[in-house]
């Protein structure tokens, strides 16, 4: 184990978990934003997601340039984190374009399919079911988000292929954030994000051209703040907390993304909510309660 890695593993066990829980969720609502700003912006879907990286790649850059001290990653963690931003930019193309092809509530739900696909994941690392104040919260989380999205959801003939494209993006996604999880054990955040979303560029680049999408905005305003919720504070936030929890937790606060999705609907464009869909969002904020249960009573023993 190299001394950078003694370092980041010293950071992570000091660093206080509730601080760590409140940047997993602030990264969530963040992120919560992106299928709305991609409605908005005035490029195909596919060179939305290719300015989204772009534009924050300078940040990143600079933010994992210091993080490092200059010092380069080993071969392994360059090719795993690079791997993560193939698999990111794919997740991109995948659900923005399904974000244009079926409705919000359809592309919010299917997209976070990655929460259930990372809940299991935790599951069969953990080789036992949940008991518990753990069960209870699953069974919350989920319950809750149907109810949330049951509301606006439709399935219809017509949202076949954008559905599909959502469900695609989530599990590409779901191997983006393992992968991630796995090389948080010797890169920083941004220094994780400063090798994998120039993995992704390219990627994305290609294949707004090859579907013959509009490449420049008119306006640049949508973009920029895609770019900066997004990428820089979305995925940033999340990447860096994402050491401190497993794969069961990180994928039960996705769920918060309908949630505020819901609630800024509500904020922004006047959508109704009416009692189930705060039934549903007190479930989801329930759940985020319960499953740190289990963690401090774990700190008792």
């Amino acid at each position: 184990m190299t001394a950078k890695t003694d370092s980041l593993d010293k950071s992570a066990a000091t660093l206080p978990q509730a601080l760590a829980f409140a940047g997993l969720l602030a990264g969530n609502i963040c992120l919560s934003l992106g299928a709305m700003l991609v409605r908005l912006v005035d490029t195909g879907p596919v060179a939305a997601a290719f300015w989204r990286l772009l534009l924050a790649l300078p940040v990143i850059a600079l933010l994992g340039w210091r993080e490092a001290g200059g010092r380069l990653p080993s071969r392994h963690a360059l090719l795993v984190a690079a791997g993560a931003g193939a698999l990111f930019a794919l997740d991109l193309a995948a659900w923005h374009l399904g974000i244009i092809r079926t409705k919000v509530a359809n592309a919010t739900l299917f997209g976070n399919c990655a929460s259930l696909l990372l809940v299991i994941w935790g599951i069969m690392l953990a080789r036992k079911l949940p008991r518990g104040w753990q069960a209870l919260a699953i069974l919350l989380a989920f319950a809750g988000a149907a109810l949330l999205m049951g509301q606006s959801y439709e399935l219809s003939p017509a949202y076949l292929a954008g559905d599909l494209l959502c469900l695609l993006g989530g599990g590409f996604y779901t191997a983006y954030v393992l992968l991630m999880q796995r090389v948080r054990g010797e890169l920083g955040a941004w220094s994780a994000l400063a090798i994998s979303v120039p993995a992704g560029v390219p990627i994305l680049l290609g294949t707004a051209i090859l579907l013959g999408e509009r490449i420049w905005p008119q306006s640049w305003t949508v973009v920029v703040i895609l770019a900066l919720t997004s990428q820089i504070m979305g995925q940033g936030l999340l990447i860096w907390a994402l050491p401190r929890f497993s794969s069961l937790v990180v994928g039960l606060t996705l769920l918060v993304q309908p949630a505020f999705a819901a609630l800024a609907g509500w904020l922004m464009f006047g959508e109704r909510l009416g009692p189930v869909d705060l039934l549903g969002g007190a479930m989801v904020g329930a759940a985020l309660v319960l499953i740190r249960l289990p963690s401090r009573a774990a700190r008792r023993i």
